[in-house]
């Protein structure tokens, strides 16, 4: 085997069939309406115990609702009890969620730095095509990277902060792509007996949408850096820095099902060049909606991380 290592004013938990475990989530967020507008059956969670989880999500997406609910999602199929703390930069201010949103439901980092998380989740953000020094919060991001490695038992970047985490720890440089990687593509796995993949098939499906790559080659040349899996269309996807619990993930396992086709609707109403994703709509017909290719696997690789890289001994305050 690889190294390759609340309604309720307090909180919710939310199940769907596969959903098993309570989910704490700040009182009162307007995701939640999402989940449960989905069928998700709602309980409370009064008081998390000695073993539940303590995860943040560092979102800096434009979109705050969207992505709290499809991070939600994909946490609440896990077996494990989770505490989510969502988490936002102090260096900038988003202009797609209102300053209340922000201010009731997000913890600043100067309000976290101090506290100790089983897990760290930092989403992507559409800002490929700057250089990372050229970015507004790039030093607070970095901060909050060396933070982390003392301060958080296992850390997920995804996708445009996975770019930003292998630039700043390796220096492994992002490249423009002549178009944009959009779609649904087909990924092998380099290491099947890594605890991350266990239950997976051998072809795994994963949603793309950027306009950056990491080329492999820079990937391997590095002595710090695992790469775990890649597709042949669409480059590396997931790589672990060697005896560390911490993941780059080029790909977006947490989309919901229709978060592709709002995008190419959003873009060809705008003029913009954008083709349709690949292996995405059934007969490639926009009409006929897409076909679920990836979600039960995000399920598996987002229970994996919880239970084996978030799960240790708790000497945490």
């Amino acid at each position: 085997m690889l190294a390759c290592t609340s309604f309720n004013l307090s909180v919710f938990s939310f199940h769907l069939s596969v959903y098993t475990m309570p989910l704490k989530v700040p009182a009162g967020l307007p995701a939640l309406q999402t989940i449960i507008d989905e069928g998700n059956a709602v309980e409370v969670l009064e008081t998390p115990t000695a073993q539940t989880l303590r995860i943040a999500l560092l979102n800096i997406m434009p979109m705050k609702e969207t992505t709290e609910a499809d991070f939600i999602r994909l946490l609440a199929t896990s077996d494990q009890e989770i505490e989510l703390t969502l988490m936002k930069l102090e260096t900038h201010t988003p202009k797609h969620a209102t300053p209340e949103h922000m201010q009731r439901y997000y913890k600043g980092f100067s309000e976290l730095r101090d506290k100790h998380f089983d897990g760290l989740i930092i989403t992507g953000a559409p800002i490929e095509k700057i250089e990372f020094e050229e970015v507004t919060y790039w030093p607070e991001l970095c901060e909050i990277f060396a933070w982390a490695k003392i301060n958080v038992t296992s850390t997920l970047f995804i996708c445009w902060a996975a770019q930003a985490g292998l630039y700043q720890k390796f220096g492994i440089q992002k490249h423009l792509l002549p178009k944009k990687m959009f779609g649904i593509f087909p990924h092998s796995i380099a290491c099947p007996d890594h605890p991350l993949f266990a239950g997976f098939d051998s072809t795994i499906y994963v949603p793309h949408s950027r306009h950056t790559e990491i080329h492999r080659e820079d990937v391997v040349a590095c002595p710090q850096v695992e790469l775990l899996s890649e597709s042949t269309q669409s480059g590396v996807y997931i790589m672990q820095e060697k005896g560390t619990r911490d993941f780059f993930i080029t790909g977006h396992s947490e989309y919901a099902l229709y978060t592709l086709d709002g995008e190419y609707k959003r873009d060809v109403a705008k003029g913009l060049p954008i083709e349709l994703p690949l292996n995405y709509y059934r007969d490639n017909n926009p009409a006929n909606g897409p076909v679920n290719l990836w979600q039960q696997t995000a399920r598996k690789l987002f229970g994996n991380w919880l239970k084996h890289y978030c799960r240790l001994s708790r000497n945490f305050v």
